[in-house]
């Protein structure tokens, strides 16, 4: 490409510089979730050999919640039927998913044509449980979540329209 593609948004242009700047914003949006997971995959390791469903139990008394309640028993329930092997196939999956995050990271923070695609691709196979979610029970913090996607969606459609064109004006016919 001859130079920077600019970015229309509403009546504005978005130079290269404040692209790159919400770029490396997902980026670093990308990084965080990248590690709130492995975090809590290497939590998940803490449980091997050990019997979950106490550990749930002691939880639930650390947070004051009876386990009389329905939501507390099936939390209860569910910590019974796990087994190690199911432990290490989430911790693998929490391993994958962040490793899959900190490429996308680093390939927005780079500006790579691949990790927009990623990025595109992955948040709009959300947006349809995000407007499900809000459907069953609209929260604040749902509502945000969707908006959020949504804008990083949006920003890299526009970014990959952009680059289309630029493609084609260089290369005419």
């Amino acid at each position: 490409m001859n130079g920077p593609v600019e970015l229309r948004i509403g009546r504005g242009n978005l130079d290269r510089q404040a692209q790159l700047k919400l770029l490396r914003a997902v980026a670093s949006f990308e990084v965080i979730k990248g590690l709130i997971v492995l975090l809590a995959g290497c939590a998940i390791l803490l449980l091997v050999h050990r019997d979950a469903g106490d550990i749930a139990d002691d939880f639930l008394q650390l947070l004051h919640i009876s386990p009389d309640h329905h939501f507390a028993q099936v939390f209860l329930n569910w910590a019974d039927t796990l087994t190690d092997t199911k432990l290490w196939a989430v911790a693998a999956a929490a391993l994958v998913y962040a490793a899959l995050r900190f490429v996308e990271a680093y390939g927005l923070w780079k500006a790579r044509a691949w990790a927009e695609w990623i990025a595109l691709i992955s948040g709009a196979l959300y947006l349809p449980f995000e407007a499900y979610k809000i459907i069953q029970h609209a929260t604040p913090l749902h509502v945000s979540i969707l908006i959020v996607n949504l804008a990083v969606v949006l920003f890299m459609v526009q970014l990959r329209l952009s680059a289309r064109k630029a493609r084609r004006a260089q290369h005419p016919g």
